[in-house]
């Protein structure tokens, strides 16, 4: 027990925090705008995330997702950076997990390894694509029951479990 008493009136309640929660962007980053960089924040803002996660993907993990060529893992990590250097005032930080573990990293792995790092409740920003994608997995059913998705971009085609599960989803909006 901690050795410093402090007197506080009858009735005193402590300061709730103002902001609570994590925004997780969870992409390649290969063809992300700075843009959907912005609207990401901005969304944060507005709904006082304590802060927003930028979590790149490795190239292997890209690789076995979609199939498309990306950059090196460094570059689009380094892109990264230095956007959030030009937004230094605001709680924004790059997950580096994939960078150290340098292979494949299934989206299960980095939902547990977020879950665990940061603060509830947990938001997950995504491109429409990239929603489409997970939401074609298994494990999606399961996930999506613990965490709500805020997907980027505007279309009718969405994936038939994002359309089963619309009540956990939302469109990006500023």
């Amino acid at each position: 027990m901690s050795g410093k008493y402090a007197n506080v009136p009858f009735g005193y309640e402590p300061v709730q925090p103002s902001r609570k929660g994590t925004l997780i962007f969870y992409d390649s980053f290969e063809n992300v705008t700075n843009e959907q960089l912005e609207r990401a924040a901005t969304i944060m803002n507005a709904r006082a995330f304590k802060q927003l996660v930028l979590y790149p993907l490795h190239e292997s993990t890209v690789k076995r997702m979609s199939r498309d060529a990306v950059q090196s893992f460094y570059k689009r990590e380094d892109r990264l950076h230095e956007w959030r250097r030009d937004h230094a005032s605001a709680p924004i930080r790059v997950e580096g997990l994939e960078g150290k573990r340098k292979k494949y990293t299934p989206i299960d792995t980095a939902l547990r390894h977020i879950q665990a790092e940061y603060p509830s409740p947990l938001f997950l920003y995504m491109t429409l694509e990239m929603a489409n994608q997970w939401a074609s997995f298994d494990s999606f059913t399961d996930w999506i029951k613990e965490l709500r998705l805020i997907i980027d971009g505007q279309s009718d085609e969405v994936h038939p479990r994002l359309e089963q599960y619309r009540h956990r989803w939302e469109w990006a909006t500023e």
